[in-house]
């Protein structure tokens, strides 16, 4: 098992940027193809990115391109999302998620809020 815990969220102006951070312990945190989702209130948790093992390839959801960067540093066993021209519909609780063997997010951290004022 890996376990994760998210930390940066916070409240932030239109425009503006955060960067999150999700530290894993546990199994060997390169093993895991990592992504960050995120849930509105009283919406479902979408998918907004992923990483793979060693940070060769990335994926974002379409309306986070141009504005969100996902990156590892393994050496420090740590998932981030820097958050760029923020709006408020990305007012959200995000979540890292780590991937098991058929490529389902199989762990989750517990997530942390982001407020994004008009």
């Amino acid at each position: 098992q890996v376990q994760l815990v998210e930390c940066g969220g916070g409240l932030v102006q239109a425009g503006g940027s955060l960067r999150l951070s999700c530290a894993a312990s546990g199994r060997t945190f390169s093993s895991y193809a990592m992504g960050w989702f995120r849930q509105a209130a009283g919406m479902e948790r979408e998918f907004v990115a992923a990483i793979s093992w060693i940070g060769g390839m990335t994926y974002y959801a379409d309306f986070v391109k141009g504005r969100f960067t996902i990156s590892r540093d393994n050496a420090k066993n740590t998932l981030y999302l820097q958050m760029s021209s923020l709006k408020p519909e990305d007012t959200a609780v995000y979540y890292c998620a780590a991937y098991g063997p058929r490529l389902l997010p199989d762990y989750w951290g517990h997530g942390t809020q982001v407020t994004v004022s008009s």
